[in-house]
C-alpha cells in the first residue's frame, strides 16, 4: 500500500478517507464514497472521465478489511468512473493485475459505452501470455457511472401474489416490444416501452400474473459473435450485477437506465403485474483465464472465480495452485459463490434490486452452478451450500420469489425435485411429458402425474404442486409454433454449422417441415398448439408462457437464438387470423384457472373424498366412462385421459379457515389421431356439464351434456366441462 504523502503543514489531500462500506459509489449532494474489494492488490486509482474521454486518476490510499476507499467531494450523478488496480503478475497463481486496464466497479449502479474487441482488453501480451500487456483498455471499455438514487415511488404497493394464484410470462425486453406498432416508436424495445399501458393492457387482457424477464443486468457481446457479424440477443453474459442493461433504455446512459427501470417496475406493479428477473450469478462476461479483464478479473481473479481443485488437471508437475478454470456453466467461468466476497456480492445484488428497484423475485440461471462447495477431491452439488443457506435465511430475499433452474451443464448437476423451499423450480419434465403426450408418445401415468402437480418430485419434501414451475417452452428451444411445424432444429442463421442447440425437441411437423399454405396441415398445427397451451394453462402447479407463443410466433425453426437480435426473435404483432383462436383459448383456460381455485389448488390431489359421503378430489376417467386402472395405467395405446376435479369442498380452506365450495370440473386430453367416444358416468354429485373450452370445432363452447351421455371427442383435442347448477 502506498500512504498519502504530505507536502506541507496544513495540506489537504484532494481525496477523503471515506469509508469501506457500503461497496461501490455513493453519491450525496457533498461528496460521493467510493470503495471497492481488491484484497491482493498493491496499488488503486480511482479514474473519473469527463465528456471528451479525459481521464483524472486519483490515488485511493485508504485500506482496510481487503477495501480500498476514498470520498471526493462535487461529484455530480452521471459522471462517469473506473479503477485502475496494480499489484502482484503471476497468472499461473491467479494473480492479473494490471493498471493499464480500465475496471468496471462490480458494485457499479450504471454503465455507460461500449465494449470493443481488441488486444487492448487482454491483461496478457497476445505473443506472451506470461508478460503483462502495456496497453491500455480505455478506449476499449465502458465506465461505470455515478447514480442519484432518489425516485419518486408514489407509494408503490407490491402485488404479492401467492405462487398457486400467478401465471408466469418469460420475455425479452427488448424483443417484446422492437415491433409493436402501437407503441411509440422511440419506445420500442425498451424499458419504457414495456410499461407502456398498451403492454399492461395486453397482459392484462390475457391473465398474466408475472413477467419474467430475461437478463437485465449489464452484459456486452462475446468476440466470437462480435467476429461472425451477431450479438448476444439473450443477455446470459453478464459483467454488471447492480447496472440495468443500458441498451434498453430509450433515455440514455449516464444513470437514467436506472430511473426508466424503476418506472417501468411501477407502471407493471401499478397493472397488478409482477416483475421476476431472470439473474446470471454463475458465470460473467469475462470468460476463461484467457479472456477479457473488464472487471473481476482485474480485481480479485483469484477469489471469484473457481478453480480446478489441485491435482484434478494430470498434465504437468503438481503445483500448489491451479489455474485451471472450473466451468461448470458453458460459458469459460464459474463464479465462486463460496468466496465471501462473491457470496457478498450475489447477496447484496438481489437486495439492491428488491429494496431499490422493487422487483419481485429472481429465476436463477444455472443454479446447481452455484451449490458447488470445496469438498472432497471435487466439487459437489451442496444443498446446504453457503448461498441457498444465506438466502434462506436472510430476512428481504427469503420473502421473494425464488425460481432456480435446477442444472448446469455437468451430468451431476440435475437437481429437478431437490432444491429446498422457499424455491421452486422449472420442470423439464412436464415439458417433456406433455411433448410427449400430443405426438402421441409417452405412458399414460406419467402424463397424469405431471397434470396433478408432479408430486414424484415434489411431494416427499413436504412443498406443494406449486413448487413445479410448468412450461412447454422457453427462451432456449422452439416456440410453440415451431414445436408443430418443424422435426429438426434450423440453426443455420447463428453461424456455427448448425451444431448448437438441442437435437432433442419432442417435435413433429405434421407432415411438411416448416411452413406450409396446406389448409389441413395449417389448421392441426393451430390445434395441436391450443392443446399443449391448454394442457399448460389447466394443470397443477404454476404455468410458465413464453412470450407470442399465444400469438404463433415462429422463429423459422432456430431452437436456439441467442445470437438474433432480429425478426427471428422479436414477436411479431402483426395479425394474424389464423392464430387467433389459439390465443383464445389461452385466455380462456386462464381466465378458468383464474376464477376456479379448484383448478389451482395448494394441497396435493389424495384420490379420497374431502369430506365424509362426498366425491373424491381427483379421479382419473378411462374413456369408456370408468375410473382408470392398473391394466389402464400400463395401456400403452391409451391416448385418452379423463381428470375429474372437485370443488365439493376443496381441501384447502379459505383465507378466514372457511370451507371453500367451487364448480366441479371434467377435462379430456386426448392426443389419438381419430375421433373417440367418451362416456360422462352417472355419479351422486354432478347432472349436467357445460362445455367451457375446447380445441374440438365440432364441440363449441357453451354446450351442454347430461351425465350418462357420450361425446364424441374428436382427434387431438381437450375439452373441458364445467358443472352447471
Amino acid at each position: 500500500m502506498s500512504p498519502t504523502v504530505w507536502r506541507s503543514i496544513g495540506e489537504q489531500s484532494p481525496v477523503w478517507p471515506g469509508r469501506n462500506w457500503p461497496l461501490g459509489a455513493t453519491w450525496t449532494a457533498e461528496s460521493t464514497n467510493f470503495a471497492v474489494w481488491a484484497p491482493q492488490a498493491t496499488d488503486v486509482w480511482l479514474c473519473l472521465f469527463d465528456d471528451e474521454g479525459g481521464e483524472q486518476r486519483y490515488p485511493l490510499s485508504e485500506f482496510s478489511l481487503g477495501i480500498w476507499h476514498g470520498e471526493l467531494p462535487g461529484i455530480a450523478p452521471g459522471t462517469r468512473y473506473g479503477y485502475r488496480v496494480d499489484g502482484p503478475w503471476d497468472p499461473e497463481q491467479g494473480l492479473r493485475f494490471n493498471s493499464a486496464k480500465l475496471l468496471l466497479d462490480p458494485y457499479g449502479l450504471a454503465t455507460s459505452g461500449r465494449v470493443t474487441e481488441g488486444p487492448e482488453l487482454l491483461a496478457y501480451d497476445v505473443d506472451d501470455p506470461t508478460v503483462r500487456s502495456t496497453l491500455d483498455s480505455a478506449t476499449h471499455t465502458a465506465r461505470s457511472v455515478v447514480v442519484d438514487p432518489s425516485f419518486d415511488w408514489e407509494g408503490d404497493s407490491r402485488p404479492l401474489r401467492k405462487w398457486r394464484d400467478s401465471v408466469v410470462y418469460e420475455l425479452h425486453v427488448k424483443g417484446f416490444t422492437a415491433c409493436h406498432d402501437r407503441v411509440p416508436a422511440e419506445l420500442r424495445g425498451t424499458y419504457a416501452g414495456l410499461g407502456h399501458p398498451v403492454v399492461t393492457e395486453y397482459l392484462n387482457d390475457l391473465g398474466v400474473t408475472a413477467v419474467e424477464l430475461l437478463p437485465v443486468h449489464q452484459f456486452f457481446d462475446e468476440p466470437e459473435l462480435v467476429e461472425r457479424g451477431l450479438s448476444n440477443y439473450w443477455g446470459y453474459n453478464p459483467i454488471g450485477y447492480f447496472a440495468p442493461h443500458a441498451a434498453y433504455s430509450s433515455s440514455g446512459d449516464r444513470g437514467q437506465q436506472v430511473t426508466e427501470f424503476k418506472q417501468m417496475v411501477k407502471s407493471l406493479h401499478q397493472a397488478g403485474i409482477e416483475v421476476i428477473l431472470d439473474v446470471v450469478y454463475n458465470h460473467t462476461a469475462e470468460a476463461d483465464r484467457d479472456g477479457r479483464t473488464l472487471s473481476f478479473r482485474g480485481l480479485d481473479d483469484r477469489g471469484f472465480y473457481r478453480r480446478v481443485p489441485t491435482g484434478a488437471v494430470p498434465e504437468g508437475p503438481p503445483r500448489e495452485f491451479d489455474d485451471t478454470y472450473w466451468d461448470v456453466t458453458g460459458c469459460g467461468n464459474t463464479v465462486d459463490s463460496e468466496d465471501p466476497l462473491a457470496l457478498r456480492l450475489i447477496l447484496d445484488s438481489l437486495r439492491y434490486w428488491v429494496t431499490e428497484m422493487h422487483v419481485d423475485g429472481f429465476r436463477f440461471d444455472l443454479t446447481s452452478a452455484l451449490t458447488r462447495t470445496k469438498i472432497g477431491d471435487g466439487i459437489p452439488i451442496d444443498m446446504a451450500c453457503k448461498l441457498l443457506v444465506a438466502i434462506g435465511q436472510d430476512p428481504i430475499l427469503r420473502h421473494v420469489k425464488l425460481v432456480a433452474e435446477p442444472w448446469d451443464v455437468s451430468m451431476d448437476g440435475y437437481l429437478v425435485g431437490r432444491m429446498p423451499p422457499p424455491w421452486v423450480e422449472w420442470n423439464d419434465q412436464f415439458r417433456d411429458t406433455v411433448r410427449d403426450f400430443w405426438r402421441g408418445q409417452g405412458p399414460i401415468q406419467t402424463v397424469a402425474t405431471r397434470l396433478a402437480g408432479s408430486s414424484d418430485l415434489y411431494a416427499d419434501d413436504g412443498r406443494s404442486a406449486f413448487a413445479s414451475v410448468n412450461f412447454i417452452t422457453a427462451h432456449d428451444g422452439f416456440t410453440v409454433r415451431d414445436l408443430v411445424s418443424y422435426d429438426h432444429k434450423h440453426n443455420e442463421a447463428n453461424g456455427e454449422g448448425n451444431r448448437d442447440g438441442t437435437d432433442n425437441n419432442r417435435s413433429w411437423n405434421h407432415g411438411v417441415e416448416g411452413e406450409t399454405d396446406d389448409p389441413g396441415i395449417g389448421a392441426l398445427r393451430r390445434r395441436q398448439a391450443a392443446n399443449l397451451m391448454a394442457t399448460l394453462c389447466l394443470s397443477n402447479g404454476v404455468p410458465m408462457l413464453t412470450a407470442g407463443d399465444e400469438r404463433g410466433r415462429t422463429q423459422r425453426g432456430n431452437n436456439n437464438p441467442y445470437c438474433q437480435d432480429n425478426d427471428i426473435s422479436w414477436v411479431d404483432w402483426r395479425p394474424d387470423d389464423a392464430w387467433l383462436g389459439v390465443y383464445d383459448v389461452v385466455k380462456t383456460a386462464l381466465r378458468l384457472r383464474r376464477e376456479h381455485p379448484a383448478l389451482r389448488q395448494r394441497h396435493w390431489f389424495e384420490g379420497q373424498p374431502t369430506i365424509v359421503g362426498g366425491p373424491k378430489d381427483l379421479a382419473w376417467l378411462h374413456p369408456s366412462g370408468r375410473e382408470m386402472t392398473d391394466a389402464d395405467w400400463h395401456d400403452h395405446g391409451l391416448h385418452t385421459i379423463g381428470m375429474f376435479v372437485t370443488g365439493k369442498p376443496l381441501r384447502s380452506p379459505g383465507p378466514r379457515g372457511e370451507q371453500q365450495l367451487d364448480a366441479s370440473f371434467l377435462m379430456w386430453f386426448h392426443a389419438g389421431e381419430a375421433p373417440v367416444d367418451v362416456l360422462l358416468p352417472e355419479n351422486d354429485w354432478v347432472s349436467r356439464g357445460e362445455i367451457v373450452l375446447s380445441t374440438d370445432p365440432d364441440l363449441p363452447v357453451g354446450e351442454t351434456c347430461e351425465v350418462g351421455s357420450t361425446l364424441k371427442v374428436g382427434g387431438r383435442s381437450v375439452v373441458v366441462l364445467k358443472e352447471t347448477d
